[in-house]
């Protein structure tokens, strides 16, 4: 077992982390694409969306859904919502409408913050429509509607109200209500041992699952980070692209803002606008995680020189090792770093040190952080693995997730008596005491970071009225790592095609979980009663190899192109 309990020190909520901030540094904290502002403009931003949502009868514990264009609202929602007690419920952005009536529905979300989306992306608006049959025949800002009973307010930014929303002047003015002293006392009462956010993220389940996440969690992951893993201060700027509601966007905020160096997040990402950000804000340390997104920011016609020179510090999450050292020599001044991480350990659980040599930053994922305990374990004796065999990733301690929201019998069967999580990853320690990633343990899929379950598209699937039975399994990919593909056996006397079942998904499921192939078999190759799902992987990863194939079609909520 590896485990790093020294130089524990007291951390703050997330509240506190922005007002510590404004009483120490008077620079920049958050920069987007159309917002910036000082840390003295954060804390007073977050208070006005706290002032707002105490004035609506938000008390502690209440869920609060933010569905927002990525700029500096957005954040200052969810830490106002943390200031008073209550609970942030990030919503991700690519969730198609039955995936967000879910989350709706099982956050027990009061209040959803609520932008019109990017035509070129998501219309959230006409999303939440679909998703909450009947919200169009409410009238007034305060709903009533069964399927939702929960949800109270709509507060809808940068687009025409409609009649069931609230605009946010009316949301701000309900603020002016309440003193910032009271907020200010409301916030003596928050703990850091509160759950602050709710992150919805997919698992074994054919839904997503919300798991619990405390201000500690993250404060102590992002101060690991902030000082063990990056050395970051407050002359630091740095720069993210993982969205808001994605774990990444979250804890390497607090990485940034806990040390009082400047946070510049990507806002939907391009590769031009990202490759300009790094030049004209000058970034020192970057946090790409993903190869192909770094790939191409760095390729990019305006990633110059100077920019390459000036980074100090990158981080790579997911990427074959070959990649990762390609990536690294068109950088040679900026030392990368790898680690391993997921929703359940607040962003990061091992991180690689600066000071190692480039062999082991490349080929390893590093040590866990500051606090918590990671084993290997043998998912078949159940015994810590030795030496380099492989064995499942688990751990605990203070940034490890609490459980899932109203999923008691999931939560115990993924964190066992003595609190180790079961990550249903596979690993293996190298150079010694350091965590190499090796695959999934259990039937998940990664599609360029985000967690799918193979069982969520089959249900999909086997709604179709020719499908008798689905199966999904990864397929290899160059962009992604790795895309569903679709085994299919159809109903006697039935026919289909691939296009057709492809389409079947196209804009009902979000499009990184749509199938990129789909097969059909007269039969399954079984294993007793079992499908062995491992000689279907076998056979698509063949016929792409041989068929010279290393990329799917891109999906998108319109098309499929290669």
């Amino acid at each position: 077992m590896l485990n790093s309990h020294d130089d524990l020190i007291a951390v703050p909520t997330f509240g506190d982390m922005v007002a510590m901030g404004a009483e120490r540094w008077s620079h920049d904290a958050i920069v987007t694409r159309r917002q910036r502002v000082t840390f003295s403009q954060l804390d007073e931003r977050v208070d006005d969306f706290a002032r707002s949502f105490a004035a609506l009868g938000i008390v502690r514990n209440d869920k609060i859904g933010i569905l927002m264009s990525q700029d500096v609202d957005y954040m200052a929602a969810l830490i106002g919502a943390t200031r008073i007690g209550a609970v942030a419920v990030p919503i991700n952005a690519r969730f198609k409408a039955r995936e967000l009536g879910h989350v709706i529905r099982a956050s027990d979300m009061r209040i959803l913050m609520l932008t019109a989306g990017d035509p070129r992306y998501t219309n959230f608006l006409g999303l939440v429509k679909e998703a909450i049959p009947g919200i169009d025949a409410q009238s007034g800002d305060t709903l009533s509607i069964p399927d939702t009973p929960m949800l109270r307010h709509v507060v809808l930014h940068d687009a025409p109200a409609e009649k069931w929303t609230m605009p946010p002047e009316a949301f701000f003015r309900h603020g002016e209500r309440v003193s910032r002293n009271d907020i200010w006392l409301r916030s003596r009462g928050v703990s850091v041992r509160d759950v602050a956010l709710i992150l919805y993220t997919s698992g074994t389940t054919s839904s997503p699952k919300g798991a619990l996440m405390t201000h500690e969690a993250f404060m102590r992951c992002g101060t690991a980070m902030a000082r063990d893993s990056f050395r970051i201060t407050d002359a630091d700027r740095t720069w993210c692209p993982m969205p808001m509601f994605h774990v990444g966007g979250v804890a390497f905020m607090v990485t940034a803002l806990v040390r009082g160096a400047t946070y510049v997040h990507s806002g939907d990402f391009e590769p031009g606008v990202s490759a300009r950000q790094l030049r004209d804000e000058k970034i020192t340390v970057a946090w790409p995680a993903f190869d192909m997104m770094w790939q191409g920011v760095i390729m990019h016609p305006d990633f110059d020189e100077d920019t390459g020179k000036r980074i100090r510090a990158v981080l790579m999450s997911v990427g074959l090792p070959t990649r990762m050292k390609e990536l690294q020599e068109r950088l040679p001044n900026a030392l990368q770093i790898a680690g391993f991480g997921a929703t359940e350990s607040a962003g990061l659980l091992t991180m690689g040190n600066l000071d190692d040599p480039q062999e082991v930053r490349i080929g390893s994922m590093g040590r866990p952080l500051t606090g918590m305990e990671m084993r290997l374990i043998n998912p078949e004796t159940g015994r810590e693995v030795e030496g380099d065999e492989l064995g499942e990733i688990c751990y605990r301690g203070p940034s490890c997730f609490s459980g899932y929201y109203r999923d008691p019998e999931m939560t115990r069967k993924v964190i066992d008596a003595a609190g180790f999580f079961h990550s249903g990853d596979l690993g293996q320690y190298v150079f010694g005491d350091r965590l190499r990633y090796v695959s999934r343990l259990k039937d998940m899929l990664k599609v360029g970071g985000e967690n799918v379950a193979a069982a969520e598209i089959e249900d999909h699937l086997q709604t179709h009225p020719e499908v008798h039975t689905a199966q999904v399994v990864s397929a290899p990919d160059a962009r992604y790592h790795e895309v569903p593909a679709a085994y299919i056996q159809l109903k006697p006397g039935t026919s289909t095609t691939e296009a057709e079942l492809i389409e079947h998904c196209r804009g009902v499921i979000a499009t990184f979980k749509v199938p990129r192939y789909v097969r059909f078999v007269a039969e399954f190759p079984m294993s007793g009663t079992k499908i062995k799902k491992n000689e279907l992987r076998d056979m698509i990863a063949a016929e792409l190899r041989e068929k010279g194939i290393t990329e799917a079609p891109k999906v998108t909520s319109r098309s499929i192109t290669n």
